[in-house]
């Protein structure tokens, strides 16, 4: 019975999620025509250089410092790391969400980079949670353009406790679509910016989430690849040691 109990619960649960979810698009168009009503055609403006600033720095990150981690410290040639991760950068984008695009980056581990299974499980399993840099980067620009917005200046004690939750954003966030909105919303109000901000970013928020996922997940790939160099390493000087 009391499993029971509890399905029937969950069941209930997902149907008030599923009607939510229906109608978000109506609630965040309702937020952004009276925004847009209210300032003007400039606020689509300065949402529209906001998505550029977060997608620039997301690219950066990418394509520049994944790129120089995977060549220097695991080894293998990012044109070769970036061509057998599309499946798993393919399938992050279409669900938004680390843990959906899991067993894929999990296949493709193994099958296209040719990690060993043990380093590339226990990487990618941990890594889903715990290591969201395009989710920690996604907050820290979100809160400084809110900041700028609303004529907010942070003072540097401000900024650096800004990072700090940030990339402490990124450890703990969940792995789902949209996760990182409640840390933003925590921040803003730490920071005493007004947490009706947020409506600004969920009009755009959608596509924001599907490239930071892609950014997730291929840095937990490409941690997965210097893990597996370093654990390769280790067995080559096990037997000098030996002797």
């Amino acid at each position: 019975r009391f499993q029971e109990a509890v399905e029937g619960l969950l069941d209930i649960s997902m149907r008030l999620i599923d009607l939510v979810i229906a109608f978000a698009p109506v609630g965040v168009f309702a937020l952004l025509f009276n925004l847009t009503a209210q300032l003007g055609y400039e606020i689509l403006q300065q949402l529209l250089l906001y998505v550029g600033v977060v997608l620039l720095a997301l690219a950066i990150h990418q394509f520049v410092v994944y790129a120089l981690a995977v060549k220097f410290l695991g080894g293998m040639s990012p044109r070769a790391f970036f061509k057998g991760i599309e499946e798993a950068m393919i399938t992050a984008f279409s669900t938004s969400s680390s843990n959906a695009t899991l067993p894929t980056a999990l296949r493709v581990a193994e099958e296209k980079l040719h990690l060993p299974a043990n380093v590339s499980r226990f990487v990618l399993t941990i890594g889903a949670t715990m290591n969201q840099n395009g989710t920690a980067l996604f907050e820290g620009v979100t809160v400084l353009f809110l900041a700028q917005f609303y004529g907010i200046q942070l003072s540097w004690a401000q900024q650096a406790m800004v990072v700090g939750i940030c990339i402490l954003g990124g450890i703990g966030t969940a792995g789902v679509p949209s996760g990182s909105i409640p840390v933003v919303a925590m921040i803003l109000g730490l920071v005493g910016i007004p947490a009706e901000g947020i409506g600004l970013i969920l009009g755009v928020d959608r596509l924001l989430d599907m490239c930071r996922t892609v950014l997730n997940v291929s840095g937990d790939l490409a941690a997965a690849v210097v893990v597996s160099r370093g654990e390769e390493d280790m067995a080559a000087l096990a037997p000098a040691a030996g002797e």
